[in-house]
């Protein structure tokens, strides 16, 4: 989780284009992301922003810089597993007794590790903005 507390309205009836549009301002290429890729294809709505009229502000150069492929630890071991050098031991480790051990691992790593140490920080940013104090005021 990352906080970008931006305040835009994007309004269409082609959802595609919404996506798209969203995913150029976050600074990613939106046909690369697999389904404003399919939408677009399947003729569903347009994912290419050089096809998508916008009108209002003029967002040509607006880029927040997502990262679309950032990965933490527990995403890249799980990709180790299933993808990489670990997937010959796949079914030992998640098809197994010791399967338990995976949740046991997550569980201290979320709660002991991450929450302490990033988490718990990035909420207190996040109550900060005009969204955080929106959702403080929810009864």
């Amino acid at each position: 989780m990352r906080i970008h507390n931006k305040n835009i309205i994007l309004a269409s009836a082609d959802q595609v284009a919404i996506d798209a549009v969203a995913a150029k301002m976050m600074g990613l290429d939106p046909m690369s992301i697999p389904m404003i890729h399919i939408g677009h294809e399947m003729g569903l709505g347009v994912g290419k922003p050089s096809e998508i009229e916008v009108v209002g502000d003029d967002i040509a150069d607006v880029n927040w810089n997502f990262a679309g492929n950032e990965s933490t630890l527990a995403s890249r071991g799980q990709k180790m597993i299933y993808h990489g050098p670990l997937k010959p031991l796949e079914g030992a480790l998640l098809r197994s007794p010791i399967a338990p051990w995976a949740y046991w691992a997550s569980n201290v790593y979320h709660n002991k590790f991450w929450l302490p140490m990033i988490g718990r920080k990035r909420v207190q940013e996040a109550l900060m903005t005009d969204w955080g104090q929106l959702f403080q005021n929810y009864k």
